[in-house]
């Protein structure tokens, strides 16, 4: 007993390190976004919030805002519908090369993003694709669609199939069984397939760096460029903001399946 209590705590004690050792770093950031020198600084000397107001009042980081926004919607939204076909296909198909489409789909996660940018940006120049909403939204979505299918795929590979067959034998069609009662099951799963999707699109600066442009930026491209042209501070509010904006999404995504499990467990 007394050395599976020090197995765990060893273990617990392990986990926490590595926690902080990759959160640390990260939240230096925070203090750096007060700060009121020009300069790149920690500590900061002195607290501010010139640079959070410098960036709400510059048009070149609202427009930068606005086009990440636009493109990680509407990533989401395609990746969601074509993560949860491919892994339907995956998991429920009888296909031959059921491997082989697998690897295919998760492809984009191994192939480096330097490689798969510059492949995409030989295509979208011969297509006119460059620096349009479009294009960021197709490579984009190709990067995204392998998290909502492994997240579907797992959802699908853990209920009762048995469900569906009861649908179907009280007359429903396939469409209105997935409707009806598959996708409510692996609803959670879909939303976290969603979540990654949007954070992909969101967080993205390798591959956006080929299509983007003066007519299109996003918001990691305008920072890269504030920090390789010139030393911006606005960088640190900026990086503050995202840093909010991502724990905000997977704690609303972890609040939503809590409270869908307290649900069923009432209703159980």
């Amino acid at each position: 007993m007394l050395t599976r209590r020090l197995t765990r705590g060893a273990l617990a004690a392990l986990a926490a390190l590595t926690g902080l050792a990759l959160v640390l770093p990260v939240l230096v950031i925070v203090p750096m976004s007060f700060n009121d020198s020009a300069f790149l600084q920690f500590p900061p000397s002195s607290f501010s919030t010139r640079w959070f107001e410098n960036f709400f009042a510059d048009p070149r980081w609202q427009a930068s805002l606005m086009d990440s926004l636009r493109v990680a919607v509407l990533v989401t939204i395609c990746a969601v519908v074509l993560g949860t076909a491919a892994a339907m296909g995956l998991v429920r198909g009888r296909l031959r090369l059921k491997a082989l489409l697998s690897g295919l789909v998760i492809a984009p996660l191994v192939v480096p993003y330097v490689i798969v940018g510059l492949a995409f940006y030989a295509v979208a120049l011969e297509l006119g694709l460059t620096q349009t909403t479009l294009g960021l939204v197709l490579i984009h979505t190709a990067v995204a669609v392998p998290y909502v299918t492994i997240n579907v795929a797992a959802g699908l590979a853990s209920y009762d199939q048995r469900l569906e067959q009861a649908a179907m034998s009280l007359g429903a069609n396939p469409f209105v069984t997935f409707i009806k009662v598959t996708l409510p099951i692996i609803a959670p799963s879909v939303v976290a397939g969603a979540l990654f999707a949007f954070v992909t699109s969101w967080d993205e600066v390798v591959i956006s760096l080929f299509l983007s442009g003066p007519e299109l930026t996003t918001l990691p491209v305008q920072m890269w460029s504030g920090v390789r042209v010139q030393i911006d501070p606005t960088v640190t509010a900026v990086s503050t903001m995202l840093l909010l904006v991502t724990i905000s999404v997977f704690a609303t995504g972890g609040l939503t399946q809590l409270i869908r499990t307290r649900r069923l467990a009432r209703q159980r």
